[in-house]
């Protein structure tokens, strides 16, 4: 029973990032509103940034977040649990450069 909930659990959180990742992928920036803080900037400062271009870019990061889930649900099989702890930690990894970069690129 633990097998099959830690299995779905990757899986769904795999389909969560990569629909999440093509929908900024897709949205041409219009996206950029859900990022927090960047709906609230001035309309000088918001010219200053090509939103298709960073929504694209954050899209294809959140689509490559989904792949640890995909690996950790295939660990899961063979050791179950330790395949979800390491997507989640890789996810963090990546989370945590994904802000960076979003910093980098907002200046």
């Amino acid at each position: 029973m633990f097998l099959i909930f830690i299995i779905v659990f990757d899986l769904i959180m795999a389909l969560c990032m990569f629909l999440m990742g093509f929908y900024f992928y897709r949205s041409k920036g219009k996206a950029a509103d859900y990022l927090t803080g960047y709906n609230i900037r001035s309309e000088d400062q918001r010219k200053k940034v090509n939103e298709g271009l960073m929504c694209q870019c954050y899209g294809k990061r959140m689509i490559v977040m989904a792949l640890p889930f995909l690996l950790g649900m295939v660990l899961d099989f063979f050791k179950p649990g330790l395949g979800n702890g390491l997507a989640w930690i890789v996810w963090f990894i990546l989370f945590v450069l994904l802000l960076i970069k979003r910093t980098k690129l907002e200046k």
